[in-house]
């Protein structure tokens, strides 16, 4: 197999793609069903146990799959990698897509929400290391 940089940054790029790819499918579901019926904030709560299940499983598919050691490194970079990827595409699309400004797209944040997804944010960055972390102290 590759080189460890090459891992991790295939590693990353797909844990993005993964997913970025499923919450682009469960928000097509959310905004015209949800959001109308049960309001932006209710929508996105219940859109987010899904999320971190995405998230688990990503994370766990890909540092099997790029066999990616259980060391900060390798298991940071790849999630910091994914989450730079994710923002940047989230803004991307915000701007482009919604015609926003990137102020008026983190204003239009819900705050109850906003917090939960900052959260789920930073546990999508570090979900790798802390799968590492787990299963090493599983196997004590």
């Amino acid at each position: 197999m590759s080189n460890l940089p090459t891992r991790t940054i295939k590693a990353g790029i797909m844990y993005f793609a993964l997913v970025f790819g499923t919450g682009f499918v469960l928000g097509s579901i959310r905004v015209p069903f949800l959001v109308p019926r049960l309001g932006e904030r209710v929508a996105e709560l219940i859109e987010m146990p899904l999320m971190f299940v995405v998230v688990l499983v990503s994370a766990r598919f890909i540092t099997k799959h790029f066999n990616l050691p259980a060391n900060v490194l390798a298991r940071l970079g790849a999630g910091f990698l994914a989450l730079g990827l994710l923002v940047a595409a989230e803004v991307l699309l915000a701007v482009v897509l919604q015609d926003r400004t990137l102020g008026e797209f983190v204003a239009s944040r819900d705050p109850v929400s906003g917090i939960v997804y900052l959260a789920m944010l930073a546990l999508f960055a570090v979900m790798p290391l802390v799968l590492a972390r787990v299963g090493s102290a599983s196997h004590v």
